[in-house]
């Protein structure tokens, strides 16, 4: 899995067994490996971008390679052979998403699209890859995101517990799992920005040097701008009801630069894209969560975990909801998006529909993905 944050590719190793209510995903291994000098520039030259079809086309098959070779380092460090694996799972790297539609040659379109070619990770593998999982959804009408409320239904439902886990990415995302329901009664939607606008702005204030603000030192420092951050909270968007998702085609460098070109001071800039990453998560919960249901737990995922000026704030705001960790269930907060890939790779290769319609608007519970074999 490589999210819109761009700073690497996270490998969960897994075994996976059984199906529907049995069906049982450990993670045996976990790998983050950084994209090297120069690719995550590519990447992001590509990504919401007019290039020429020539740089996708490479990118796309220079991804491929990189991918190819993290499954090989992961699986080294995990002491495994290759021929040990039976699947593959490749989320890609997602350089556009358009889960609404827009009139295009007077058709309805809704698009999305990740780089990495398959056939590569297939070949060095030796494993059949499923890869694309996004595109039946869409096919079927929905926005193909949020991708993992299916896994996070399947891994962290609870029968007395109401529970909202909530990855907090590049862009966070929360799946809403009523106590003892069944899965069309579950709420997922993207919130707004996870860590995308931090990250932007801590690289941009160092000149590349840090690529997102550690232990959220910066934020920590300083204090929101309430009246730039007024602004950015009346968009529209916030206020939208589910289904709904985002990415880097709403919050990348075209929202930060504006940001930056403000002149205030570095924390006082961070402290206000850490609060706004708070703040719509807080107000995603009041709008279209709490009507619906009580909250007892926020399992939280994703690199936003290790960030005190997140983490913090919301257990303030949420005084009497549990916050914690995924890994306090046994799920890694890193490994969780490159295992939930595992798991609906698992579900593809079965044929098994790994969707979860109340959650991405489409019309049917669909298949994901597509599988290349070596």
């Amino acid at each position: 899995m490589s999210g819109t944050s761009v700073d690497g590719i996270d490998v969960a190793i897994a075994k996976i067994t059984g199906q529907g209510s049995r069906l049982a995903a450990k993670t045996v291994a976990f790998s983050e490996i950084p994209f090297q000098n120069g690719i995550r520039e590519q990447v992001l030259a590509v990504s919401d971008a007019v290039v020429p079809t020539a740089a996708i086309s490479q990118t796309h098959y220079l991804l491929g390679q990189v991918f190819a070779e993290a499954l090989v380092i992961a699986t080294r460090e995990a002491g495994l052979d290759l021929a040990e694996l039976d699947l593959v799972g490749c989320h890609g790297q997602t350089v556009y998403h358009q889960g609404e539609s827009v009139p295009l040659c007077g058709r309805p379109v809704s698009s999305t699209m990740q780089l990495g070619e398959a056939a590569c990770i297939a070949q060095a593998s030796g494993s059949p890859v499923v890869s694309d999982f996004r595109a039946g959804d869409i096919a079927s009408g929905g926005q193909g995101a949020p991708i993992v409320p299916y896994v996070d239904y399947m891994l962290l439902r609870h029968n007395t517990l109401n529970r909202v886990a909530l990855n907090i990415g590049g862009i966070a995302n929360l799946t809403a799992l009523p106590a003892g329901s069944p899965a069309s009664d579950v709420i997922a939607f993207d919130t707004g920005p996870g860590n995308m606008v931090m990250d932007q702005i801590a690289s941009a204030i160092s000149d590349g040097v840090h690529r997102f603000d550690r232990d959220g030192r910066m934020a920590l420092s300083g204090l929101p701008d309430e009246n730039l951050l007024r602004g950015l909270l009346a968009d529209s968007w916030y206020a939208r009801p589910p289904p709904k998702s985002t990415g880097r085609e709403r919050y990348g460098p075209h929202f930060v630069g504006p940001l930056l070109e403000l002149g205030l001071p570095p924390a006082r800039l961070m402290a206000t894209a850490a609060a706004l990453t708070v703040r719509t998560i807080i107000g995603a919960l009041e709008r279209f969560v709490k009507p619906e249901m009580g909250l007892d737990e926020l399992l939280v995922s994703g690199g936003g975990w290790r960030n005190p000026a997140l983490i913090g704030p919301l257990r303030a705001n949420l005084p009497k909801v549990r916050v914690r960790g995924t890994d306090e269930l046994g799920i890694a907060t890193d490994a969780k998006e490159a295992l939930a890939i595992a798991v609906i790779a698992y579900e593809t290769f079965h044929q098994r529909p790994a969707n979860l319609p109340s959650a991405t608007g489409a019309s049917r519970a669909a298949t994901l993905g597509r599988i290349t074999w070596p």
